[in-house]
């Protein structure tokens, strides 16, 4: 086991090291993209832009302004900002990482919980009204944009029906650290939950279906109840296990792209200054310190997801262990 993690360790660090150089000359050198003419502003002189050059250290080679970069952003965390000078990037990004993760985690933890109910309850009544029902709500969810789904609850909650009783509650749009008000964080953050989980809901419902409805057709499925296994334990101990392989990928790759940015539309509906929201303004304006930094963080997520999705495949799958032995 420790090998793999220093396999997986290892990987992580050559992919992540190969997004910052592919990063670093899309920005820096692809022809026509000068970011001192970005920091100088328009019609600057000559001499400004080769002050600004010297300043930053863009008349240096490629390698050595990649390493300075690099430097700035993970030994000495004093990479600032191009755009909005004196901003430093890392604190930054840390303050916009808990609106995100807040966002993210309590979203999550309602469509998996939900998808996984919907996916069971439809896979144990297939072909009936039941299975119909909640596959057709299952693709309505998915066909729902998030902006739209968020447009449509600020609607209800914030301006037509803000009055009344049921959603009276509902404060305004923004932020509330946990740490301040836990209960304000949670009343700010359970609509954007619910219209973030929608989507995925419908989904991983979906697919956790299609994975059960296979399941029961293994020949595994066949030898636990002819050893006389009740129907739950072959569901739980069995099927549902092995079919939520499948669902754990997925959401490795979901989660990953989300904490990384994923959750934007969501963030700008709600008023949330997250990493996505941040990201946003940083490529408006083509900051590209934030857009580095950003990106690094985004890659990071998700090249751990996915190691920690194919360390789950072990604890699964016997047949993942017996593979790997």
């Amino acid at each position: 086991m420790a090998l793999v993690l220093l396999r997986r360790l290892g990987e992580m660090v050559f992919v992540m090291a190969g997004i910052s150089v592919l990063v670093f000359l899309i920005f820096f050198a692809t022809p026509g993209a000068d970011p001192a003419a970005r920091i100088a502003g328009r019609n600057a002189s000559p001499d400004v832009l080769a002050a600004v050059r010297h300043d930053f250290g863009f008349d240096q080679p490629l390698w050595v302004q990649y390493l300075l970069l690099m430097k700035r952003l993970f030994v000495t965390g004093d990479l600032t900002s191009f755009v909005n000078r004196g901003q430093k990037v890392i604190p930054s990004i840390l303050q916009a990482v808990p609106v995100t993760l807040s966002l993210l985690i309590g979203a999550a933890v309602l469509w998996v919980a939900v998808s996984v109910a919907i996916g069971v309850t439809a896979a144990l009544t297939r072909g009936t009204i039941v299975d119909r029902a909640l596959m057709i709500l299952g693709l309505v969810g998915v066909s729902m944009p998030v902006f739209w789904v968020g447009e449509v609850a600020n609607l209800i909650t914030q301006s037509r029906y803000h009055d009344s009783w049921f959603f009276s509650w509902v404060p305004a749009l923004g932020y509330v650290p946990l740490t301040q008000d836990p209960v304000g964080w949670f009343k700010a953050l359970v609509i954007p939950w619910v219209t973030l989980a929608i989507l995925y809901i419908g989904l991983y419902g979906r697919v956790l279906r299609a994975s059960l409805i296979e399941a029961y057709h293994e020949d595994f499925i066949r030898t636990a109840r002819a050893k006389g296994l009740g129907e739950g334990r072959v569901l739980v101990r069995h099927a549902l296990r092995t079919s939520l392989v499948t669902f754990v990928s997925l959401f490795g790759l979901d989660f990953g792209a989300l904490v990384g940015g994923g959750t934007l539309l969501t963030e700008i509906v709600f008023g949330l200054q997250g990493v996505g929201f941040l990201t946003f303004n940083a490529l408006q304006n083509l900051d590209l310190p934030v857009i580095m930094a950003t990106v690094m963080y985004a890659s990071f997520f998700v090249v751990a997801s996915n190691a920690v999705v194919d360390l789950l495949y072990a604890a699964l799958d016997p047949r993942v262990r017996l593979a790997r032995a």
